[in-house]
């Protein structure tokens, strides 16, 4: 007879003082060991999920989600779990839908199963969320999975060869995306499926545009470090070809006239300048990425 499994679930967690009960009392139901990160809250969050059986790490002040996310990540390969589940502290996951989310990875079907709200008809994501992870989505399908519909779900499950690869290194909710930037580059196999999730008196304690903002950075950096010659590549040539057509422009008007059109000429010398800054970028760092791999 196969081993059971050992499932952990991890709860990254600020703040979540009036949800955090149910959350741990509905994840011990299907996992063997609950462990909560407490990323610095002021309130009892911490207190009541150690008071209800679940493992506490303690951060002394708040660092944000991927930080939270790393120290679950580092605990669940020194409890050496087959299964780690991702879900939130503020109940808008529903814990009971644990066993459909990891039974991709039961499965063998793949390394990392994200529960995506977008998926199931039930849902009521408001207007301006859909619109940000729509976004967000867009970009990281370009460095990741091409089919992707949630990148920024934190209601996922990772199988024994995910744990042991993936590790965030940002430390706010960019994580999320760079996770499945990572986990592409690794070979591991990503699906998705539909869960349901609850807004209710829900809101996010992060200013929206602050976090969508911080999002989008962290997945542009992400895919800029990872396809240097198509994210700065792409954009110098079409600098260089601009810069090209207005120097044979101001050729042209020289010619015919004898006298230099200053704005013309500034605008092709800023469009070289730019185009030659941007290709020597992405040929640098495309070096630098050939040679790391390369170590690697």
């Amino acid at each position: 007879m196969d081993e059971k499994p050992f499932i952990v679930a991890c709860i990254p967690a600020y703040n979540e003082e009036r949800t955090i009960a149910k959350v741990v009392l509905q994840a011990m139901k299907y996992v063997d060991r609950v462990v909560v990160c407490d990323d610095g809250s002021n309130d009892l969050t911490g207190e009541i999920a150690g008071r209800l059986g679940a493992e506490v790490i303690k951060h002394g002040r708040n660092l944000g989600y991927g930080a939270a996310l790393r120290s679950l990540f580092r605990l669940a390969r020194e409890l050496n779990a087959d299964i780690l589940v991702t879900l939130d502290a503020d109940g808008q996951h529903d814990a009971d839908e644990i066993p459909i989310v990891v039974r991709p990875i039961l499965d063998g079907e793949a390394d990392v199963a994200i529960g995506s709200r977008f998926l199931s008809d039930g849902n009521s994501v408001p207007s301006y969320r859909r619109l940000g992870i729509g976004v967000i989505t867009s970009l990281t399908r370009r460095g990741s999975y091409p089919g992707l519909t949630d990148a920024q779900s934190g209601f996922r499950a990772y199988g024994k060869r995910a744990i042991g690869l993936l590790s965030p290194v940002e430390q706010g909710m960019g994580a999320s995306t760079e996770i499945l930037v990572k986990a592409r580059e690794a070979g591991l196999r990503v699906i998705e499926i539909p869960v349901r999730v609850d807004y209710r008196g829900r809101g996010s304690k992060i200013n929206p545009i602050y976090h969508g903002l911080d999002v989008l950075l962290s997945t542009l950096k992400f895919i800029s470090i990872r396809h240097p010659l198509l994210f700065y590549g792409a954009p110098g040539s079409i600098a260089l070809i601009i810069a090209l057509a207005f120097w044979l422009w101001t050729l042209r008007i020289f010619s015919e006239t004898r006298t230099i059109s200053t704005n013309i000429a500034l605008i092709a010398l800023g469009g070289t300048i730019v185009g030659l800054t941007l290709l020597t970028t992405a040929v640098i760092l495309w070096v630098l990425m050939s040679v790391i791999r390369e170590s690697k």
